[in-house]
């Protein structure tokens, strides 16, 4: 043995112990671990030093991140902790295994003992780090209307916290407010309330969600839920009101309609378009002319044409007493009540009606009482009361009594011909046409031919010396002296033409509408659809099976209205439609649909007549066979004046400046009436006259009385310009003449439009008998004196007319010599001026007269040029009629005298000796005003 210390073997006995198994938890981002039962390791070397004490503790498992450390060596007292930030969304749960070991026998650790291999589960505590979040960016779904539904769609969130506490979403929430919906904490969406397509189409909800820790999502989400129509059959794309611009042609109704089925199999469908225009006129919208005039604008035979309910006029006046619609815009119609009725005047109709003949008439009939309603009636005017014609309504029958006048055989004729017809009682406008030709009588009823089902016969009437009475609305009973059989309803258009019309185009264009639906179809479709018209184009039908073909048709269905100006208003539209489907039943009912197209007003024309409105004649042209033309440049213009929109840059923005334009238009004339202002026209000595055969090659009719003339006819402005500029003035009794004034006014439609009033003055220019004055002139050297008084009845007009040369003795030239030395000094000073003058007023005359010259009488020179007549004999060899005018104006003086003219006849100057042309030059004197101060 050596010496020395000596180690005692054997003293680290036991190994140390622990529990075998630990429960830990942690919570992230923190590093203490809370451990059942607390780490502690015992060894029963205690107490000695080293062998009894716990060096350390040794953990075993992959990338462990926690550490066991030793807290007391001696108690054997230790800790787990975590050795960096954990993540319990990475992992929630950490199990390993743990040794303790003892510190051996001595500082070197030598011999230490292990304990056994403890199991730890550590399970790491969340935080509520992570906010719900939603699974998609938006919901969307589609509810159908009037539907409760248990559930609509399911939002849903997550979160990304790993304990069930904080990733569980405890409940969602809709932000949007005061919308009927709620959401489940299963984030479940219904409707609290049957939803309504009117009311809302798409709902927009803000949805959010909460997990358990009361965590907010970061973003709430948007949900949409459309409304879906329960699908009603039906026409879209309707338009309630479609605004009609007069003149603009076709209108499509519906461009953009659609006949929704609902996914039905259909095997048919049919829609009937109707416009209502009955309130429009007689029915719909027609020309408003004279009843006379539109027989002859639809070219029936001309002749005996009388019109018995014509509008009240001065040469017209039996309707004046009905009650009419005031038919300015729409025609006139004449209403009568059952006690109304009319005495057409004698004359108008000849009593002997001559066959064949023709009554035609509008009527607006319902069903009446069961008496007789008469609509034209002729019958003894005293003593009898014998009906020679009638035609009336009784029990929806139209009835034509026609009683033969006596003849040598007494024998039964037909008299009475009955129709039975709906027309005379459903409160509708028709056109009746009833053609006699004896013993035959046929009838049209809007164009459409109807035999009589009973004709009656009788004998003819006893032969009689009493006049007979034409009435309307009812009949006279000339026995009684009073009105029977009073028709109920309205009456229009009364006509009676001799001669047959018979010729359908003609009655069809009476009655045709000047507005009414229109279709153009397109190609590919022509042959799968069939579209079928009324005959007044007021309604239409369209059948088919296929619904794209159908909504293409549809869409071509156009309204249109053919006048230049309509009348103005509402015209409603209803389309009702069939749809049948596969069991040949209607399986989809279509509702009506309705609307309305506004025909707006149209620009209103302005016929302006213009012309020379003041002239003065000779009094030897006024008792010529020719006579004074009254309207020598009348001009007719008719102007329409529209807003319209101009851009103009301004400083602003683009502003919108409305500007009027006027803009000149053609339309026809119906009526000019001339009249003669202050007393009437006397017949003893005075006329205004017009060249029937130029009236009748334009179609135009003259009726003539002490008060004018009266023209009518539909025919062009122009051939009213030309026909006006025909009217002569002739006064064969002018020595107390001194002026005469007339009036003109033209109109279209029957007066709907209607001109300004131009107003005429003739002036009668009186030529002194030379013989009796030529003394006083040569005694009276202050002649030129008094001018001043005397110019009013000069009034600036060529002194000394042509057409007397003949007749005039030389003592005339003697007068006028004298003038001329009174004046020769002025001719002399005013020569160059003179000259000047005369030059403008030749070129005013070349570029066209003026209507106006104002009378100014401070400046005052009589000229004479010699050249004037004989130029004018040799440079025009026309037979028109030249005039001239001088004129001047004075702005300070605004005098009604206007410009004055000469007329000089070439063909009369022509044949005259050349001596006489010698004195008719000197004759032709000129007033200039403009050139002399005094």
């Amino acid at each position: 043995g050596g010496g020395g210390c000596r180690r005692v073997m054997g003293l680290n006995k036991h190994k140390p112990w622990i529990e075998t198994t630990y429960h830990g938890i942690v919570t992230e981002n923190d590093d203490k671990v809370l451990l059942d039962p607390p780490l502690i390791a015992l060894d029963k070397d205690a107490p000695l030093r080293y062998a009894g004490e716990i060096c350390g503790f040794r953990i075993h498992g992959q990338n462990v991140p926690f550490e066991a450390v030793v807290l007391d060596k001696s108690t054997g007292e230790g800790v787990i902790r975590a050795k960096g930030p954990l993540d319990c969304e990475l992992q929630k749960e950490h199990t390993f295994t743990l040794q303790a070991y003892d510190c051996g026998e001595g500082p070197d650790g030598a011999n230490m003992k292990k304990s056994h291999k403890a199991t730890v589960h550590i399970q790491v505590n969340d935080i509520n780090e992570y906010a719900p979040v939603f699974k998609e960016k938006s919901y969307k779904a589609t509810v159908m209307e009037g539907k409760q539904y248990d559930s609509i769609l399911r939002v849903e969130a997550v979160d990304a916290d790993c304990s069930f506490q904080f990733s569980q979403i405890c409940s969602y929430d809709i932000v949007t407010p005061e919308v009927p919906f709620t959401v489940d904490k299963d984030g479940y969406i219904k409707n609290t309330e049957k939803l309504n397509y009117g009311k809302e189409r798409m709902y927009k909800l803000t949805v959010t969600a909460y997990d358990c820790g009361k965590n907010r999502a970061s973003e709430d989400v948007l949900v949409k839920i459309n409304v879906k129509p329960t699908c009603k059959p039906g026409w879209t794309g309707f338009n309630k009101r479609i605004e009609y611009e007069p003149g603009t042609g076709s209108l499509p109704l519906f461009p953009s309609v659609h006949l929704e089925t609902c996914d039905e199999p259909i095997t048919s469908i049919q829609a009937n378009i109707e416009l209502e225009t009955n309130h429009i006129g007689k029915g719909c919208d027609r020309d408003t002319y004279s009843e006379k005039a539109l027989h002859k604008l639809c070219g029936a035979s001309g002749g005996g044409t009388v019109e018995l309910l014509p509008a009240p006029s001065s040469a017209t006046n039996w309707t004046v007493g009905l009650p009419t619609d005031n038919g300015h815009d729409s025609d006139q119609v004449f209403e009568f009540n059952g006690t109304q009725a009319v005495k057409v005047p004698e004359g108008v109709v000849s009593t002997s009606l001559k066959e064949p003949f023709t009554v035609s008439v509008w009527m607006r009939h319902g069903p009446g009482a069961h008496d007789k309603e008469t609509v034209l009636c002729n019958s003894d005017k005293t003593g009898m009361n014998r009906h020679h014609y009638s035609l009336y309504v009784h029990n929806c029958r139209l009835i034509l009594l026609l009683r033969q006048e006596p003849t040598e055989t007494e024998n039964y004729k037909p008299a009475e011909f009955h129709w039975k017809l709906d027309q005379v009682c459903d409160k509708e406008w028709h056109h009746y046409v009833v053609n006699v030709e004896f013993p035959s009588v046929s009838l049209f009823v809007d164009g459409a031919s109807f035999e009589p089902f009973l004709v009656t016969e009788d004998y003819p009437l006893r032969p009689s010396k009493i006049d007979s009475q034409l009435t309307i609305g009812a009949c006279w009973q000339g026995g009684s002296g009073h009105m029977a059989q009073f028709f109920r309803g309205n009456l229009a258009g009364l006509m009676i033409h001799s001669g047959k019309m018979e010729n359908k185009k003609v009655i069809d264009c009476l009655y045709t509408c000047k507005e009414g639906l229109d279709v153009q179809l397109p190609e590919e479709v022509a042959t799968s659809i069939k579209v079928e018209f009324n005959p007044n184009q007021s309604s239409l039908s369209v059948e088919g099976d296929d619904i794209d073909a159908f909504d293409k048709v549809m869409q071509h269905i156009s309204y249109l209205n053919s006048r230049q100006f309509p009348t103005p208003g509402i015209r409603h539209l209803r389309v009702s439609t069939t749809v049948k489907c596969f069991k040949e039943e209607a399986c989809v009912t279509v509702p009506d649909a309705e609307g309305y197209v506004m025909v707006l007003q149209p620009e209103e024309p302005k016929i302006s007549l213009s012309g020379i409105d003041h002239f003065a004649r000779g009094a030897a042209e006024f008792e010529s066979p020719e006579g004074v033309t009254l309207f020598p440049e009348l001009r007719i213009v008719s102007t329409i004046t529209r807003e319209v929109e101009a851009e103009v840059e301004a400083e602003e923005p683009k502003s919108i400046q409305e500007t009027v334009v006027s803009e000149e238009i053609m339309h026809n004339l119906d009526t000019c009436e001339v009249s003669a202002l202050g007393d009437e026209l006397d017949g003893e000595h005075e006329s205004l006259e017009l060249d029937p055969a130029q009236l009748t090659q334009r179609s135009l009719e003259m009726t003539s009385s002490t008060l004018g003339l009266v023209i009518t006819g539909v025919s062009t402005m122009a051939q009213y310009e030309t026909v006006l500029h025909l009217i002569r003035y002739k006064n064969w009794h002018t020595e107390a003449l001194f002026d005469r004034k007339f009036k003109l006014v033209c109109s279209e439609l029957n007066g709907r439009y209607i001109s300004n009033d131009f107003k005429v003055e003739v002036n009668v220019i009186h030529t002194v008998n030379p013989m009796e004055h030529a003394n006083d002139a040569m005694v009276q050297p202050n002649f030129i004196n008094p001018v001043h008084h005397a110019s009013v009845d000069l009034s600036g007009h060529n002194l000394v007319n042509p057409h007397q040369a003949s007749v005039v003795p030389s003592a005339a030239t003697v007068v006028i010599v004298v003038c001329v030395s009174f004046l020769v000094f002025m001719i002399v000073l005013g020569v160059f001026r003179v000259r000047a003058t005369h030059q403008g007023v030749a070129r005013d005359q070349e570029a066209g007269k003026e209507n106006e010259m104002d009378w100014d009488d401070s400046a005052l020179t009589i000229t004479v040029n010699p050249m004037e007549t004989y130029e004018d004999q040799h440079s025009s060899e026309d037979d028109e009629e030249e005039e001239e005018e001088e004129e001047s104006e004075d702005g300070e003086e605004e005098d009604d005298i206007t410009s004055a003219e000469s007329e000089s006849s070439e063909e009369e100057e022509g044949a005259e000796e050349e001596g006489q042309q010698g004195a008719s030059r000197q004759q032709q004197l000129e007033w200039d005003d403009s050139t002399l101060t005094y």
